[in-house]
């Protein structure tokens, strides 16, 4: 199913164009709420949730994850959104770059971008979390953006524990994924083979990723128009 079928179902069916636009308003802000709740705990594996409690690591805006244990994270509409991954206990790598973006001064030409973007090269940890437990990154923040770029030449910090321990350093990623991608350990496997994963918020956000950039325009274009 892509973004056109929700377009065509929306198009020959019999609703006012107000209530149509009101159920698309409505349904972004559905969307919205989820992104600001539901949506900003990540889990990390595939399958049901784990029978022990799973770790946390918190990720400010700043911090763009990649790949956990090489399984890629989503992506999202706002890329200064802070995130909590949940990990599952044991051995895991994480996969991310620092990046900030910062207003231009003076004067911007036509078609110029109006900010400076500043991104590091991928960068990893590896770490054994604990059922449990919590972990963020911690890294010095710039107060400007010559203090950012310098950052990106070399960009130093660690992830810690709740009482600020800290359980691994950053180090430049090599491409290598040092744990592979995890599922979690349960005892009664028959009871997760007859289950569907997924609700309709989640399906919506797997229906939205997979819709190609026309048509996300498309469809952003007809609903607001």
């Amino acid at each position: 199913m892509s973004i056109y079928h929700v377009l065509r179902v929306f198009k020959v069916s019999d609703y006012p164009v107000m209530v149509l636009r009101w159920s698309v308003f409505a349904l972004a802000a559905f969307m919205l709420a989820g992104c600001a709740s539901s949506m900003t705990r990540i889990q990390t594996w595939e399958g049901e949730a784990a029978e022990d409690e799973p770790a946390l690591l918190k990720a400010p805006g700043e911090i763009q994850v990649a790949r956990v244990n090489g399984r890629s994270m989503s992506n999202f509409l706002m890329d200064d959104l802070a995130l909590n991954y949940d990990l599952l206990p044991g051995e895991n790598q994480i996969v991310f770059s620092y990046k900030t973006i910062w207003a231009k001064t003076g004067v911007v030409r036509n078609g110029e971008s109006k900010v400076h973007v500043v991104e590091t090269e991928p960068h990893a940890v590896s770490f054994v979390a604990q059922a449990g437990e919590t972990y963020r990154f911690e890294f010095d923040r710039p107060e400007s953006r010559g203090e950012a770029e310098a950052l990106r030449e070399n960009f130093a910090g660690a992830v810690v524990n709740r009482a600020g321990e800290e359980v691994a350093s950053f180090e430049l990623w090599d491409g290598k994924t040092t744990s592979p991608a995890r599922t979690p350990v349960s005892g009664d496997t028959s009871e997760m083979a007859g289950t569907t994963g997924g609700n309709t918020l989640e399906r919506l956000k797997a229906l939205w990723q997979d819709a190609s950039e026309d048509e996300k325009r498309t469809f952003l274009r007809w609903a607001f128009e």
